[in-house]
């Protein structure tokens, strides 16, 4: 069943994780041409028009894009954590329900197959490939760091791990949320992802609105904390485990009622 899983889900996580080594390959390649004496100190001058909350938003108040991985430690890890994100997402709401939309949960039925057994084998194909696409990518990117120039190796290496903490979560709660569908349900994951970030860029941008931060899933990268402190907050490990573990116990005990049809 695992085998089967991790073949079906073989070619979008061959296209997704291609399209995020792409976006990086081409920052990597170009970034050396385009960063001269001139382009830092115009640089430096545009940063000095934008507000301070619009920096804080993407970190470059922590971090000058003078550099690929300054660049990486502000605009490219928002990258990271959205397509890791939508990726997780959509797999979360797919997985279990492609299933029904393709017919095959008519054969299935009929095997002597427990449904808590087929929902532990999707979910343990999903954490696999949610983890192999995390790093997969920190090994590419941390390759490229290493020719391009110097970096905070132990910096790098924690902020690399931090989109597992949004990722799982996402995959959990759209694959709780798809025990209620009998149809795809594509859009409904990018809206989760897009509302959690829209939040989250909401909260940094006033103290009025930071109490939104607690309303999104992508708080738990805490990405600024990685960058000023080098190091994980305990904490955000904590709830992304917790998070993760009550919507998949939740999804467990709602599969189990589910009408298949």
């Amino acid at each position: 069943m695992i085998k089967r899983e991790l073949k079906t889900n073989l070619k979008s996580f061959i296209l997704w994780t291609s399209i995020l080594i792409g976006i990086f390959l081409v920052v990597f390649l170009v970034y050396p041409f385009i960063i001269t004496d001139d382009t830092v100190r115009n640089l430096d001058e545009m940063m000095k028009v934008f507000p301070p909350e619009i920096l804080k938003t993407f970190n470059m108040d922590l971090s000058s894009i003078n550099s690929a991985y300054g660049w990486l430690k502000s605009e490219g890890f928002m990258f990271v954590l959205i397509i890791i994100g939508i990726y997780s997402s959509i797999l979360g709401s797919n997985i279990v329900l492609k299933e029904e939309y393709d017919k095959t949960i008519e054969y299935i039925s009929y095997l002597p197959i427990k449904r808590k057994t087929i929902l532990t084998n999707k979910i343990i194909v999903s954490i696999i490939y949610i983890i192999s696409m995390t790093l997969i990518l920190g090994i590419f990117n941390y390759i490229a760091l290493i020719l391009s120039g110097d970096f905070n190796q132990k910096q790098y290496i924690l902020l690399s791990i931090t989109p597992i903490f949004v990722a799982l979560p996402l995959f959990a709660i759209n694959l709780f949320i798809s025990t209620f569908m009998h149809k795809k349900t594509f859009g409904l994951s990018l809206g989760i992802v897009f509302i959690f970030y829209i939040l989250n860029i909401l909260s940094e941008l006033s103290d009025n609105v930071n109490f939104l931060k607690y309303f999104s899933i992508y708080t738990l990268a805490d990405i600024r904390n990685v960058i000023s402190k080098i190091e994980i907050n305990p904490l955000m490990a904590i709830l992304s485990t917790v998070i993760t573990s009550i919507f998949l116990l939740a999804t467990y005990i709602r599969y189990e009622k589910k009408e298949l049809i």
